[in-house]
């Protein structure tokens, strides 16, 4: 089987070459870009003055929107859409179950005389009602209470979907329960931006400024894989578990450093340029496209955007990638660790804040030393970091992210923060008593006359580092490739609201004390450094030196999901998620269920899957050898002669055999783990138990493979899904 799989791919791609290039990549990126949105620019031209006004104040003042106006807009919107070919609409939310979900409804409605209109009223736009009762609630809803609602979101515009030969608009909404209780990620993001400005701007105030608003923005980086698709559909653990269960290490894997940066080969530029061209079109800003370390993985990243509409771009982003590669022969693979022994994948989450005047809050400006509002802010970040750690590793727990976290080419689990020498050099004196830094930016010299001299960075990067200061934002590095952007973002921002309401509070009553301004930062600042400063770290964060030293610091080590999901829904957590009304605890402990619950279902997949492979697949290989390596040996020793090194071959191939099928009664016994109490010692079982039998059981299988002659192995191997493009 593997050598036809193998036949079939390369078939595949010659046959794409002879095409490749053919085809019409459509209108210049500049004039498709947002061709297929409902945007400012739509808007203004196709509403009526007034009501075009009172959206804008919806959108940036939160004013709710008059029956008659939403009658008008939806009006325009179903013009607009139906001129394009759009047949339906749909609510697109984002319930618990980490992807999308829509229900596409008709615009044709009959008129009583055997005729049919089009229609779309403004009731229609701002609620919908999906049946809510198979989503996710983490208890929240029992399965008979169906009624839920979806709610416009008019601060993300809507856009086509053009899919499968149909026109569809497509309406970003929150997802409500009957009863109020938020069902979805968008809901908790958007509250939680509106706590984090509110608090911001409070500071902001102390400084003089005349700002109204600060807006969280972000840019995620996505890694992916790029496969042959015949390699994809011949292994069923890509296919059901996104990750391959079983997979011996090939000769040549990353070791050699030629991937990174390297050229992009023909067909995953084909794959690229098509996605950029949709991505376009919806007003996805992607920016940048290249190689990454894996081999057969890549990168797409974006520019800056308000993160609740940076958020549903993402999730556009994943389900266009998803869909594009089959039209290329491929599939794209966002799963965290989807091959043992080369790079994982994922989303680094680039955060940063700035006011309404256009100004980046996490900016240093010109004068590092002298800028208190800058150092304010970033001490405030500092202080969310060290004092919120458990509620950020939460926000990025998941069994997929298990098999990256702490690998060695991605941020330990042990959340720390990088500033970069001149900015941690700046706090240190600042503790100290407020001497100047002796270190700065300055210039670059290449040592080659014909560059020219380039500014220099006030600090270096730390690709180790899983949250770093990048010169005027933060990266968060330790996000998933296929999780949503939203509960990381939440999780900042929740952390953020808090240590700026703590930093106002102090400053306000100093400043009502009598002192000046300048003089209230300047107790403040080295009182924060010093109790937060063990949160800083610029080395390498890879190494075992730093998982002990963090220890001694006090920093938590939450290896694993079982361990780092409780942080969810500690007394300090669910306090700040309710003094900043964005989720109260029942909403708070129903994420945390829905995602304990999504981590015993995880890997109860994964184990059944594996038991099936190991039976159905690599056991009969494995017995075929067998059987020939003996009639081997047997027709030696027929002959009158003696095959020492076949008999070896034998027995140990025969101890090889016998292992793996122990190992893999093993595994199938541990997963008879149903009813054995709750959802908690469920997942400890499935942690203790489970992965470790899945573990050993890997390494049997895959010594088998070593050994397997190719044309009886069943599956695509490592050596021909990663190197074979």
């Amino acid at each position: 089987m593997g050598s036809a799989v193998l036949r079939e791919a390369i078939s595949a791609i010659r046959d794409w070459s002879l095409t490749e290039g053919k085809e019409s990549r459509g209108p210049h990126a500049a004039e498709s870009f947002g061709s297929l949105v409902f945007d400012g620019a739509v808007q203004q031209k196709r509403l009526p003055t007034p009501v075009y006004h009172a959206l804008r104040r919806t959108i940036t003042q939160g004013e709710p929107l008059d029956p008659s106006v939403a009658d008008a807009i939806a009006g325009a919107m179903k013009d607009w859409a139906v001129e394009h070919g759009a047949t339906h609409y749909t609510h697109w939310f984002q319930p618990l179950t980490g992807i999308t979900a829509e229900k596409h409804d008709s615009f044709l409605s009959p008129n009583g005389d055997g005729k049919a209109v089009l229609e779309f009223s403004g009731k229609e736009l701002i609620k919908g009602e999906p049946d809510a009762s198979s989503f996710p609630s983490g208890g929240m809803r029992s399965t008979f209470e169906a009624r839920g609602y979806t709610a416009w979101d008019p601060t993300s515009p809507p856009w086509l979907l053009y899919s499968g030969g149909a026109v569809t608009l497509v309406i970003p909404t929150a997802f409500v329960s009957w009863t109020g209780e938020t069902l979805d990620k968008k809901t908790p993001l958007l509250r939680s931006m509106e706590a984090l400005s509110k608090q911001a701007v409070r500071v902001l105030k102390l400084f003089g400024s005349t700002a109204e608003r600060v807006i969280t923005t972000c840019g995620p980086e996505q890694e992916y894989f790029l496969i042959d698709q015949y390699f994809y559909l011949s292994r069923p653990d890509l296919i059901n578990a996104g990750r391959t269960l079983f997979g011996a290490k090939p000769p040549k894997g990353q070791e050699l450093e030629d991937q990174y940066f390297g050229a992009i080969a023909d067909r995953a530029m084909a794959f690229m340029s098509a996605v950029e061209t949709e991505l376009y079109k919806v007003g996805v800003p992607v920016k940048t496209r290249h190689n990454e370390v894996a081999p057969s993985q890549y990168e797409i990243a974006p520019v800056f955007e308000n993160a609740n509409l940076a958020t549903d771009h993402q999730m556009m982003t994943m389900e266009t990638m998803r869909r594009t590669a089959p039209n290329y022969g491929l599939a794209c693979l966002l799963h965290e660790k989807p091959f043992a022994g080369v790079n994982g994948s994922g989303k680094h989450l680039n955060w940063s804040i700035g006011d309404d005047e256009g100004h980046n809050l996490l900016s240093p400006g010109a004068n590092t030393h002298d800028n208190l509002q800058f150092l304010v802010f970033c001490a405030a970040v500092l202080r969310a970091v060290n004092k919120w750690q458990g509620l950020l590793r939460a926000s990025i727990a998941s069994a997929g992210n298990d098999h990256r976290l702490g690998a060695n080419e991605a941020p330990p689990a042990i959340l720390s923060v990088f500033l970069g020498d001149m900015l941690t050099d700046i706090f240190d004196q600042i503790e100290k008593g407020g001497a100047k830094s002796t270190k700065h930016g300055g210039t670059l010299d290449t040592g080659v006359m014909v560059l020219p001299k380039l500014p220099r960075d006030a600090g270096d990067r730390n690709r180790t580092s899983p949250f770093a200061f990048t010169g005027n934002k933060f990266e968060f590095r330790g996000v998933s490739s296929n999780q949503s952007i939203a509960y990381p973002n939440i999780a900042l921002n929740m952390a953020v609201t808090e240590s700026l309401d703590y930093m106002a509070t102090e400053l306000e009553k100093a400043i009502k004390g009598g002192k000046k301004l300048e003089t209230a930062v300047a107790d403040l600042l080295p009182k924060v450094i010093k109790e937060n400063k063990r949160i800083i770290f610029n080395g390498n964060n890879y190494s075992k030196e730093w998982e002990k030293e963090a220890g001694k610091r006090g920093l938590l080590n939450l290896k694993n999901t079982v361990d780092a999901l409780p942080q969810l829904i500690a007394k300090d957590v669910v306090a700040i998620f309710e003094k900043y009304k964005v989720l109260n605890e029942r909403e708070l402990h129903a994420r945390y269920e829905v995602m304990v619950e999504t981590y015993n279902k995880t890997v109860n997949v994964e184990g059944q899957l594996m038991v099936l492979m190991a039976n159905r697949y690599i056991l009969p290989a494995a017995l075929d050898y067998q059987k020939q390596v003996a009639q081997s040996v047997a027709a030696v020793k027929a002959a009158g002669a003696q095959s020492i090194e076949g008999k070896k071959t034998l027995d140990g191939l025969i101890k090889l055999i016998d292992e793996f099928k122990r190992r893999t009664d093993k595994l199938q016994k541990v997963l008879e783990h149903e009813g054995s109490g709750s959802a908690e010692k469920h997942a400890k079982h499935f942690r203790d138990a489970v992965i470790p039998a899945m573990s050993v059981l890997r390494d049997a299988g895959d010594a088998l493979e070593l050994i397997i002659p190719h044309e009886l192995w069943p599956l695509a191997t490592y050596r021909e899904m990663l190197f074979i493009k």
